[in-house]
């Protein structure tokens, strides 16, 4: 049994028509897309922009070093390489550039331009000097040096300010602190925006993906509820189950964990190395060397991901199946006293489950150290170039800070691609299955040709009707017969002659291959499809209740008086044990009426028909399921209510038709004899045959 229900896929690879269709579900959301897709850019933003402030804010305010240059250097090719302005601060014939200038030039011009006296590598601060600023007053006096005459900027050896006196020195690094007060708010600022667009982001695409699981398993419902019982009767309703929970919610994660993070993950991953290469190439490339490496670790983890997943999935719906099946048939292993074997064989299954789940952890625990290490090693290399460039005055101190928070920017997203990849697998394999379920189109046609009647009289009649469930191994065989209005008329037979089928064929739950079958002279396939069955109703061997109160399952929905409710419960003496609830007519059922006995679900089946009030009335092994007391009690409530209605009874238990107007027999899908049942008593066919053994030989 457990193999029948593991034929389906779990995993499957990226499929572009399949996301195509999961993707057009968002068409009646655009608004709430473009909304959710706006705070991912924001979000996605914010986030790099974070450490572009933090590397300005160490450069321009915290680590703030010049260097200076002889003014000949203006207009040569090494001013060209600098990019020399004229903003630039010029104190006493030196030109002083910033650390991050200095990037255009190689090691070796560097040396040059020092050698030849024109590039002084001593670290510098240039300020702005201030004239009557308080706080420069003090060093003014005491360093007049520092402050060329007509001159608006002073400059400092960063070791002489860093010896300064604490008041001497934030006095100079006035506007460094303002400047430092200005990028702590802009941060602020960013950090806020990412928050409220990462809640909005994250809200916005849950919110999405609920909507378009919510339509998408309305849809998949009412899909389902209009298929042909030729197609139900071929799915486990185990599995039609998974369809509307299970793979809808993979759906569900595809929008919510899956989309927005892969556009997202993506988005942090460029981004982080534009801005990157934007900084410095040099130490950019050093990054994407790595690139590769995790390419390939990434695919090598990607698959064995998806092969542990589809493992763990397999052995646990082997497990789930193996406990559904024993506890279900309980009785059975203990009365055949198999507890030992079913402990034996459930140990088993248990030990390749926790296999399994070692396998797919084994995969995580490896992928994400591997990942760790890569984003450290990177890191660590990224570092040692970045400081022998910064010692190098190549780089400043912040793009070397900021390279280390783009490298964890970039590395983060990677860790958590494994099990990304496997929801988007899920999400593809429920995506197959749920549009496989909407692909199918088997279903009842329901193209009427004609009005349904104000009334109908309840004429039946059965032309040559030909059915097969299966192919050409036939059930009903050239069948023809009539029931006239108001006639209750009887269908017997032994086990597999074609009875139970009569009922479905009548409803047209199943269409004839050959033949018709007319109601008041219309054919059941010209008439409207709901009008038919609400006009003839069935009550099935199995009774089902749904949960509820009693009241609810009489009226299933439908506007049926009260006094019509009560009036038809009384009919078939169902009245009795209803009224003897503490609660009544509001007593709650639980799942299939199970805290109920089975002749009093049966007596409710029976009264939920009739208070509906069909033309027609089909009685398939009405009674039985009920002793002999409350068969008793049916058959006059029955008997009662029948007047001036069709009723077709198919029954096992002869004792109930012996009033029946006519009584068809049927034998291998044909009619064997009909008559009434003093008739068929006298010829001593097969109706006789069948009262004989019923009644232990007695006539």
């Amino acid at each position: 049994m457990a193999e029948y229900f593991e034929t389906d896929d779990i995993t499957k690879g990226f499929d572009s028509s399949i996301t195509k269709r999961i993707l057009s579900y968002i068409k009646p959301y655009k608004l709430l897309t473009i909304l959710s897709l706006v705070a991912l850019v924001i979000s996605t933003a914010g986030e790099l922009l974070s450490p572009v402030i933090i590397r300005r804010a160490i450069d321009d305010a915290l680590m703030k070093s010049w260097y200076g240059f002889a003014a000949s250097v203006r207009g040569s090719e090494a001013g060209k390489a600098l990019k020399v302005t004229d903003a630039d601060p010029e104190i006493a014939g030196t030109i002083y550039l910033r650390t991050s200038r200095l990037s255009g030039l190689s090691s070796e011009e560097k040396a040059r331009l020092q050698a030849e006296g024109i590039f002084n590598p001593k670290e510098m601060y240039v300020f702005e000097a201030r004239e009557g600023d308080s706080a420069q007053a003090a060093l003014r006096a005491a360093r007049p040096e520092l402050f060329p005459a007509g001159s608006p900027w002073g400059v400092i050896s960063t070791e002489e300010l860093r010896a300064l006196p604490a008041a001497e020195a934030a006095g100079l690094r006035a506007a460094d602190r303002a400047l430092i007060g200005r990028y702590v708010v802009a941060l602020l600022v960013i950090l806020a925006a990412v928050l409220v667009s990462t809640f909005l982001m994250i809200y916005l695409s849950n919110l999405l993906g609920l909507k378009i699981m919510k339509d998408l398993r309305m849809q998949l419902y009412r899909h389902v509820l209009t298929r042909s019982f030729a197609f139900l009767s071929r799915q486990p309703v185990g599995r039609l189950v998974t369809r509307l929970t299970s793979d809808v919610e993979t759906i569900n994660q595809f929008f919510t964990d899956v989309l927005s993070a892969f556009i997202k993950d993506f988005s942090i991953m460029a981004g982080a190395i534009v801005v990157l290469y934007v900084f410095d190439v040099r130490l950019a490339l050093v990054v994407t060397a790595s690139v590769p490496l995790v390419l390939i670790v990434s695919s090598i983890a990607r698959k064995r991901a998806r092969d542990a997943f589809r493992n763990q999935r397999r052995w646990t719906s082997k497990v789930n199946s193996f406990i559904a099946e024993h506890l279900s048939g309980i009785d059975v292993v203990k009365l055949f006293v198999r507890e030992a074997p079913a402990k034996a064989k459930f140990a088993d299954h248990d030990a390749e489950l926790m296999k399994a789940n070692l396998g797919e952890m084994h995969v995580f625990a490896t992928f994400r150290p591997a990942v760790d290490f890569l984003a450290t090693l990177t890191t660590a290399i990224a570092l040692c170039a970045g400081a022998w460039l910064y010692l190098s005055h190549s780089i400043s101190l912040g793009t070397l800070i900021a390279f280390v928070n783009l490298i964890g920017m970039f590395y983060s997203p990677i860790k958590d691609l494994a099990e990304k990849y496997i929801m988007l697998q899920s999400a593809m394999a429920g995506g197959e299955r749920i549009f496989t379920l909407l692909d199918a189109d088997e279903m009842i046609l329901d193209a009427p040709k004609a009005e349904m009647p104000a009334r109908i009289r309840g004429h039946i009649e059965f032309d040559k009707v030909w059915f097969a469930y299966k192919g050409e191994e036939w059930v009903l065989k050239d069948l023809s017969f009539t029931v006239e209005p108001g006639q209750m008329v009887a269908i017997v037979g032994y086990t597999g002659a074609g009875k139970t089928t009569i009922a479905n064929l009548v409803t047209r739950f199943w269409d004839i291959q050959k033949g018709d079958i007319r109601i008041d002279g219309h054919s059941v396939r010209d008439l409207p499809l709901g009008g038919l069955r609400k006009a003839i109703q069935p009550v099935p061997q199995d009774v089902f209740l749904f949960s509820g109160s009693i009241a609810e399952n009489l009226r299933l929905g439908e506007g049926v008086a009260e006094e019509r409710m009560k009036l038809a419960a009384e009919a078939v003496h169902a009245n009795e044990f209803i009224e003897a609830l503490p609660a009544g007519y509001e007593t709650e059922l639980s799942e299939g009426g199970s805290n109920l006995s089975q002749g009093q679900r049966q007596l409710l089946s029976f009264a939920r028909v009739l208070a509906h009030d069909p033309a027609i009335i089909i009685l398939d092994e009405a009674t039985s399921s009920v002793d002999t007391e409350t068969e008793k009690l049916i058959q006059r409530g029955i008997e009662g209510l029948l007047t001036g209605r069709t009723s077709v009874v198919i029954a096992h238990r002869l004792s109930t038709i012996r009033n029946a107007d006519k009584i068809i027999v049927l034998a291998q899908g044909r009619i064997a004899e009909t008559g009434t049942h003093d008739e068929l008593i006298e010829k001593k066919g097969l109706y006789w045959n069948l009262y004989r053994l019923q009644n232990s030989g007695i006539v």
